[in-house]
């Protein structure tokens, strides 16, 4: 039902397991396999997946406002409940601290969703009059092609893979993200200073499973 849209999904470790492990192959193929006995079916499944989680059981690990209840154990096996593979096939991971009442209620407003909408219509412009599709959808010779990555970017996301111990599919998904940063920013390749902001929404460690 997703199909060219979102997929939002909220207390992403609540989910079973089993479920979570079956969106690894849409997020990376666009389409879904059912097996059911003698029968075999596939669907097109080309969606965005959004998707919210609390740090740990209790909600408040590192927070500054209330103290975290949970033991080291608790926050390992709610944490543990999604896979590396998994994580792996999600490009953007963001960490939101809690905003306090007041900070929140006097925080001026921000751009608004013209101005952004406008900015992205335009870096996706930009992707497709260069290579025919979105960035998204870039593989092997194509990556290379058309990520025009500098020397100096290329060393440091050389560096940064193997230090963070980075899957071959985390390291194409960073080149991927740095490559839309810099067609955001109108640049004609990809700099160091589009890598780093890009290293910046990859963990450097994931879950075992």
């Amino acid at each position: 039902m997703a199909h060219h849209g979102v997929l939002f999904l909220d207390e992403l470790p609540e989910f079973p397991r089993s479920a979570l492990e079956a969106l690894r192959e849409p997020l990376e193929t666009g389409h879904i396999t059912i097996s059911r006995a003698a029968r075999r079916a596939e669907f097109p499944a080309c969606f965005q997946l959004v998707a919210a989680m609390n740090p740990c059981p209790c909600g408040y690990l590192g927070s500054t406002q209330r103290a975290c209840r949970c033991t080291p154990d608790q926050i390992a096996r709610y944490q543990g409940r999604l896979s590396g593979p998994f994580l792996d096939r999600i490009d953007l991971h963001v960490s939101v601290a809690a905003v306090p009442a007041g900070e929140l209620l006097q925080t001026p407003a921000g751009e608004s969703t013209q101005q952004v909408r406008a900015r992205c219509l335009a870096a996706h412009e930009r992707a497709l009059a260069r290579q025919g599709k979105p960035n998204q959808a870039l593989a092997g010779a194509d990556l290379d092609a058309h990520t025009r990555l500098d020397e100096t970017a290329l060393k440091f996301l050389n560096t940064a893979a193997a230090r963070l111990g980075w899957s071959a599919r985390g390291t194409h998904r960073t080149l991927k993200v740095a490559r839309t940063i810099a067609d955001l920013a109108g640049a004609t390749c990809t700099s160091l200073e589009h890598v780093a902001e890009a290293l910046q929404y990859r963990p450097a460690l994931q879950p075992h499973g």
